[in-house]
């Protein structure tokens, strides 16, 4: 796990053991939307407590596979502002509909660093239940069907769930992104119609650098796309980069 990861992780199993034995504490530090200014500590504290089991698993699970590489990509700080914008943006979706049911669980701010992920590997394949290979592009708009089916309160999509935290919670992803101005790790390709100016080409020293990263340490996601733009460098030279892709070469050429 990356740093701030496992931070989150180790603080969120903390509370969770603690609130399981104290339930005023778990009433205390969850987020009631019509209780809010009198209790504005709760739009930080409900992020780290949870219902159950169940709930924190997944929740962790979450984080534990999409968060290391979010943060890698973004670096710690951006990463926490991603995670808590998240986590905000979920309570402000569930205070408006003015409920006065108590809310908890970091979903909304796992569903912020989910939104990076598929940002910025939009073509990576996430398991579902395991199992089934789904684009992490595909999986978005799955999930937020799902939030909005469930938030109308439509069949087997209701229940005790804040949908409305999160699709509030990719809101957040998708508002830090944009405020961060960080694009995507797979390049888009732009035809201009125009012949563009030959880019100047990195030192030598870079070169031998990218190199010699260790792909084996890399998380499969990253690997393939290091693979990938290494394949171009042999193939088309280092002049044949793009700056998305030096940069990227960059990011785990020091490991």
């Amino acid at each position: 796990m990356s740093p701030w990861v496992r931070i989150i992780v180790v603080i969120n199993i903390a509370v969770f053991i603690w609130t399981s034995q104290n339930p005023e504490a778990q009433r205390a530090l969850a987020f009631v939307p019509v209780l809010a200014l009198q209790q504005p500590w709760t739009i930080v504290t409900y992020m780290f407590v949870h219902a159950g089991f169940g709930h924190i698993l997944f929740n962790m699970l979450s984080l534990f596979f999409f968060g290391p590489q979010v943060e890698l990509r973004l670096g710690g700080r951006r990463f926490l502002l991603l995670y808590f914008i998240g986590g905000f943006t979920g309570a402000l979706g569930q205070a408006a509909l003015g409920s006065n049911v108590g809310m908890v669980g970091a979903s909304a701010a796992t569903y912020a660093v989910f939104y990076a992920f598929a940002h910025f590997w939009p073509r990576a394949q996430v398991l579902v239940w395991g199992v089934f290979p789904v684009e992490a592009r595909v999986m978005i708009v799955i999930m937020t069907a799902i939030s909005l089916l469930g938030g109308s309160g439509i069949g087997i999509f209701g229940g005790n769930i804040a949908h409305f935290a999160h699709l509030g919670g990719f809101l957040g992803g998708w508002l830090a992104i944009r405020a961060f101005g960080v694009r995507s790790a797979i390049p888009r390709p732009v035809n201009t119609g125009k012949e563009s100016r030959p880019r100047t080409p990195p030192a030598a020293s870079a070169v031998e650098r990218w190199k010699q990263i260790p792909l084996d340490r890399l998380h499969p996601v990253n690997r393939g796309e290091a693979e990938r733009v290494l394949a171009k460098l042999t193939a088309s030279g280092p002049a044949s980069l793009t700056a998305d892709e030096r940069e990227f070469l960059d990011r785990f050429s020091g490991i």
